[in-house]
């Protein structure tokens, strides 16, 4: 009897710190027969997102941690090769989230057909997916930003950040990104901000003062954190009384042995200071708002995907591990290779 094999990367080992590729390892996996109500996908494109250092380590959390020598997991873009379900059809584009490795076979329950809104396949793992639906609902739900409102955004020429930048000022507001080296905070200029924070050419806090400055406010009345440490702070530092804060990652932690410091938390009281923590399947069921809103904005160029793509399953620990060094600008995503 003929089997089915894929190539999946594992989890060898948890990371202590920063991962490197020896927590990594490839092998070959057996696929299980197709059933009724499966689909087996050949993988297009794999997304790698900062939460996954989260998975690695074996700690509670809004999702289960990665196994010891099990694949990993993340979304994926892949073609239905074979069908047993239902409304799904060989050729057939979904998105799911056995990633990490070349095919796949799934319960069709899990998968996604990708919407006919006339974007290229990897765009539903970025702008029109989880990154957009983050950046979308984290600025406009959870930090209840409006116009005119003064917006601060930690790590702009990342993935949700430049699109949260694109997203206020679609929406009339004023916008401040920090980013990493000249050429990062010149694509965030590009993208539309009114300010730029090079967090590289010196203290976060004292750049943030000048670029309020700059845009000719008086403090921040949002700010989405994708960072934490001395751009968590320096937001409370300089925000407006009722500021709201949305709380989407903190990834210079995410490596630390020690917490990032909160410095200025005690100004959450007298500045009346909101800061809430969100997880984007919360809005699972308003998602059609997204793609009414998202599509159009693509159409008409007032929102660009800005995507750094590496090539081969091969590489994918080492695209993983350029998210904490800025090797991306945009959505970093793997394209798998016939």
């Amino acid at each position: 009897m003929e089997t089915n094999m894929a190539r999946a990367w594992h989890l060898k080992s948890r990371p202590d710190g920063m991962p490197t590729m020896d927590n990594f390892e490839i092998k070959d996996v057996e696929l299980p027969p197709l059933e009724d109500g499966m689909l087996r996908v050949a993988n297009r494109w794999l997304s790698v997102d900062p939460y996954m250092r989260g998975r690695m380590n074996d700690t509670k959390s809004y999702v289960p941690p990665f196994a010891i020598d099990a694949p990993l997991e993340g979304g994926a873009v892949g073609e239905v090769v074979e069908s047993k379900a239902e409304g799904f059809a060989k050729g057939d584009l979904v998105q799911h989230m056995a990633g990490w490795r070349d095919e796949a076979v799934i319960a069709a329950k899990t998968a996604m057909k990708l919407p006919d809104l006339g974007a290229d396949p990897q765009a539903y793992l970025g702008i029109l997916g989880v990154t957009g639906l983050t950046a979308y609902f984290g600025l406009l739900d959870v930090a209840a930003a409006k116009e005119g409102d003064v917006v601060f955004v930690s790590a702009a020429a990342g993935a949700v950040g430049s699109a949260v930048v694109q997203i206020a000022k679609a929406k009339g507001m004023t916008v401040i990104g920090s980013a990493g080296g000249a050429a990062k905070c010149e694509y965030v200029r590009a993208l539309g901000a009114d300010a730029v924070v090079d967090y590289r050419a010196g203290p976060v806090p004292k750049g943030l003062v000048k670029a309020v400055k700059e845009v000719g406010a008086e403090g921040v009345d949002v700010y989405f954190d994708n960072v934490g440490g001395d751009h968590l702070d320096a937001a409370l530092a300089l925000a407006k009384n009722n500021a709201r804060f949305a709380i989407c990652g903190m990834i210079a932690g995410y490596n630390a042995a020690e917490p990032t410091s909160l410095r200025f938390l005690m100004r959450t009281i007298a500045a009346r200071i909101t800061l809430r923590g969100f997880i984007v399947f919360d809005f699972q069921s308003r998602y059609g708002e997204f793609y009414e809103a998202m599509g159009p904005w693509l159409k008409s160029g007032a929102v660009k995907a800005q995507e750094t793509v590496v090539e081969g399953l091969e590489k994918t620990p080492e695209a993983f591990l350029g998210l904490f060094s800025g090797k991306n600008t945009g959505k970093m995503l793997v394209k798998l290779t016939d």
